[in-house]
């Protein structure tokens, strides 16, 4: 998306890319070294407060982040995602077939989204070509611009987290056995929400997101839940995500459609404690991750994955491992060190909510 701003800061040869939700801006400024890499300058997350939107703008403007041209990426609280069957019709009509069959799936009114659409990476054997279908309201798109107005920003791209997700864990498996393996990345950013994609080739070919409960990250459970005889709670507050998948269908049998009815072993005995209903949530968030890579392994037997990715900001590390235990495979944590090493040297619950921000500059 281009507006045409009259004026930007064309001597700086940086890039900034930001999200801007809630009231919230994540930022990331950064400059191309000549082997194509990328340089993070500076990074940082600014809160509006109670502050009106001039008033604000005026302190990002001290920080200099005024006058650039921008790439702006959506957080999945922003937008909804769908995967269809691509509507047989020409190419220029394909939004539109799309905004039709969506319609009713959708949390707001027709007339009150804007769409756009893009292919998925594999097809599953046996079946049609799928869609993305991305839907965000109209008041998002305008908070947006209102806020590059008020920043003097050329708009040059408006992305979504999915996308960027899939840039970053191309990028991280990057090597000779990325060819014709598929790889998998379980962001868990913000501790309510977690994003799973699968990408192959460096296409998004799957995705799926899952409401976690508040405190999720920040309870001691992690370190709690190795305890093989842990008492863990039944769970009450854990969201498999509402978001449509396509019915997958390998030799008549379908994959993909049920995620909610999953029962508490005979077993597991209840408790009230916090930290057993997070390790019990977990469980479940382990399972529906298992669940979603299962449907891949029917779908798309002939694409296996290689890599899965974990992180969760400062417990990626004991997060993966645990990951390791439930899914009794290997789960990497997310390491962005070799590919941006001055972030080390950055905050880490900025790097956290950040961190998407760097898949966006890696768009192609």
């Amino acid at each position: 998306m281009s507006l045409g701003w009259p004026w930007w800061r064309k001597s700086s040869g940086s890039q900034l890319v930001v999200s801007w939700s809630d009231r919230v801006l994540g930022y990331v400024q950064s400059r191309k070294r000549p082997d194509g890499s990328h340089e993070v300058l500076k990074m940082g997350v600014e809160r509006q407060g109670v502050d009106s939107l001039e008033s604000f703008a005026i302190r990002l403007q001290a920080l200099r982040l005024d006058g650039h041209q921008v790439s702006v990426m959506l957080r999945p609280d922003q937008y909804q995602l769908f995967q269809i069957e691509t509507p047989a019709v020409p190419v220029d009509e394909l939004r539109s077939a799309a905004r039709y069959q969506i319609r009713e799936m959708l949390d707001s009114a027709l007339d009150d989204v804007v769409i756009d659409v893009m292919g998925v990476g594999r097809t599953p054997q046996k079946g049609a070509t799928h869609l993305f279908v991305v839907a965000a309201t109209k008041v998002v798109v305008k908070e947006v611009l209102d806020l590059g107005r008020a920043m003097r920003w050329t708009v040059s791209v408006i992305d979504i987290q999915e996308a960027a997700q899939r840039n970053l864990q191309s990028a991280l498996a990057a090597g000779p056995r990325a060819k014709d393996l598929a790889n998998t990345a379980l962001l868990v950013l913000d501790g309510h929400k977690a994003v799973l994609t699968i990408s192959a080739e460096q296409d998004l070919c799957y995705s799926r997101r899952f409401d976690l409960p508040a405190g999720f990250l920040t309870s001691s459970w992690l370190e709690e839940a190795v305890a093989p005889d842990r008492v863990v709670a039944a769970p009450v507050d854990f969201e498999p995500g509402h978001e449509f998948v396509p019915d997958y269908n390998v030799d008549g049998v379908s994959y993909g459609t049920d995620y909610s009815n999953m029962s508490v072993s005979p077993q597991v005995q209840v408790s009230t404690d916090a930290n057993a209903r997070y390790l019990e949530n977990a469980r479940r968030l382990a399972a529906e991750v298992q669940r979603s890579l299962d449907v891949w392994s029917r779908s798309w037997s002939s694409l296996s994955i290689d890599r899965i990715y974990v992180f969760a900001g400062k417990r990626s590390v004991s997060f993966a491992q645990w990951m390791s235990q439930e899914l009794g495979q290997t789960i990497t944590p997310v390491n962005i060190s070799d590919l941006f090493p001055e972030l080390d040297a950055m905050n880490s619950e900025d790097k956290a909510f950040c961190l998407p921000l760097l898949g966006v500059l890696m768009r192609a």
